[in-house]
């Protein structure tokens, strides 16, 4: 067993089996981040992800007296919320992205149409992941897994990000050795079309360079200037805003979305920074007409390839109010909040 599998395996600190399934809220203290991140990959969805964990820690102390010690607590946990999420998904469609959808960019100036009757994909804050998954949990990622059948995608999350063997992910799944290589193998083909891998969206700290860019960005949407929010984009930056079904590209076409779709004017719109799927964001508020701000969007980047000449090449704005309680926001600021 390596370091890192002792030290996240309680079974080799904490006395047995059977006695960390009888302490139930220490076995929800200890598990309850990284099962969360785990449902959240396979949901696509923050607010189900919490109700699918919550379900495998009840099955999970309803079968208790049954553990036969096969296996750690944690891989057991791992196997009931696996198959809890896979009944979750029968006969559910996948959770997109706008881009997700096939359609084509849209050029700015045209209807905005939205569809609240999409199951969209959500953000997930930093705060309720353990940092060990925050690399698996990139939007690009989870919106990725989204195009996969639901047992390619839970193949594909046990063996490449928990890194479990093909014969654990067989017994988890009732399936064979064969079965799992097989849909391994299909997951992989569908992921390599978006370039994407649990290994290919790797998490690093803000470098000065970023820093910067980030107080820029948010100074520029206090004093709408739009001219600095799209030089701060990269040439073909996608701009996204679920439940709109519309996508946009470029900064031309940006420049234009915000400048005349956006209902702010100078000093309308605050940002909080916060932290989702790894990356950074913010929860925009807009002025009301009685004077103080009220959650409007919230926004998660994801930056540019070069990490020396930072730049963002994707906004996500989910025009959703209830992410804001889910990250920790305020659920309004004062008339006199400015953007320090």
């Amino acid at each position: 067993m390596t370091a890192a599998a002792v030290e996240k395996d309680p079974m080799t600190q904490t006395g047995t089996a059977h006695d960390e399934l009888t302490d139930f809220d220490t076995l929800t203290g200890r598990y309850q981040r990284e099962l969360l991140a785990h449902c959240y990959r396979m949901s696509g969805s923050v607010h189900e992800a919490e109700d699918l964990v919550q379900e495998t820690f009840l099955r999970a102390w309803k079968a208790s007296a049954g553990f036969q010690g096969r296996s750690s607590v944690r891989t057991w946990l791992y196997r009931i919320a696996t198959n809890v999420c896979l009944t979750n998904l029968e006969g559910r469609p996948r959770r997109p992205l706008p881009v997700g959808l096939g359609t084509a960019d849209q050029q700015a100036g045209g209807e905005l149409a939205q569809d609240t009757d999409v199951a969209w994909l959500e953000p997930v804050p930093d705060t309720a992941i353990t940092v060990e998954d925050r690399d698996t949990v990139r939007l690009a990622f989870v919106a990725a897994l989204q195009h996969l059948p639901p047992r390619q995608r839970a193949v594909l999350v046990l063996r490449d990000v928990l890194r479990w063997s093909a014969k654990e992910v067989a017994e988890a799944l009732d399936t064979t050795v064969a079965g799992v290589n097989s849909a391994l193998q299909r997951a992989h083909a569908q992921m390599g079309e978006r370039a994407l891998s649990a290994d290919t969206v790797s998490s690093e700290e803000l470098t000065r360079e970023q820093r910067e860019l980030l107080d820029r960005y948010t100074e520029a949407f206090w004093k709408k200037d739009v001219d600095t929010i799209v030089s701060l984009l990269t040439a073909e930056a996608v701009w996204e805003m679920p439940p709109f079904t519309s996508w946009f590209k470029g900064r031309a076409n940006i420049a234009w979305l915000i400048g005349n779709e956006c209902p702010g004017g100078i000093e309308d719109m605050p940002m909080i920074e916060t932290r989702a799927n790894g990356q950074p964001a913010f929860g925009l508020y807009m002025r009301t007409p009685e004077g103080h701000f009220e959650p409007f969007q919230l926004q998660v980047l994801q930056w540019g390839a070069d990490p020396a000449n930072p730049e963002l090449e994707q906004v996500d704005a989910f025009f959703d109010p209830r992410l804001f309680a889910v990250f920790g926001l305020p659920t309004s600021l004062p008339a006199d909040h400015r953007t320090s």
